[in-house]
């Protein structure tokens, strides 16, 4: 489906290439689609010349969710389970524990999905509509370790939303440094 093409959407889109998009439903509806799919590693053709030019925006580092907690006009949204979000759930990863970024709210990506693609516009719109605070500026968007972050960030350029960063040290950043504030 679409679980790890919006994190490649969102480096191509934070690299400085502008037109970039992914297929909804990702390979397995090409394939159901009947459409061609290569089985075998093919030669390298010719290189492109594209020159990188770094969006640093669309990368959130924990200094700037740090001083984002405390801003009205920013808003951090969370895109694992309300149980991991919560503490109530095990992380996958061994040794760190559950919880939150303070002031941040829990919007799974499993909520703008559906049998393996985004849902409507206007579902999408409706999600973010009670995650995203009204004024913001920014959205900064996070998840256990920004591959799933980055579902909610192509979901709400989808339908929109401007000023998107993914935090890219997400919650295994977080929650493992004893110097941060947890929720």
């Amino acid at each position: 489906g679409i679980f790890s093409s919006p994190r490649a959407w969102w480096m191509f889109k934070a690299f400085g290439h502008k037109n970039v998009a992914i297929l909804n439903g990702g390979l397995p509806k090409w394939a159901a689609q009947g459409m061609p799919v290569d089985t075998e590693y093919g030669k390298v053709g010719k290189r492109g010349n594209f020159k990188s030019k770094p969006k640093d925006e669309m990368v959130a580092n924990w200094k700037e969710v740090q001083a984002a907690i405390a801003q009205d006009n920013v808003s951090i949204v969370d895109a694992r389970s309300q149980g991991r979000f919560d503490g109530t759930e095990p992380e996958p990863r061994p040794g760190l524990e559950g919880g939150h970024i303070p002031s941040s709210v829990c919007l799974p990506f499993t909520d703008l999905m559906s049998g393996g693609f985004l849902k409507s516009k206007k579902d999408l719109s409706d999600r973010f509509q009670s995650a995203i605070k009204k004024n913001s500026e920014r959205v900064i968007f996070s998840c256990g370790s920004g591959v799933t972050a980055s579902i909610l960030a192509l979901a709400a350029d989808e339908v929109g939303y401007s000023n998107l960063s993914v935090y890219d040290g997400s919650w295994s950043e977080w929650g493992a440094r004893d110097d941060l504030p947890k929720g």
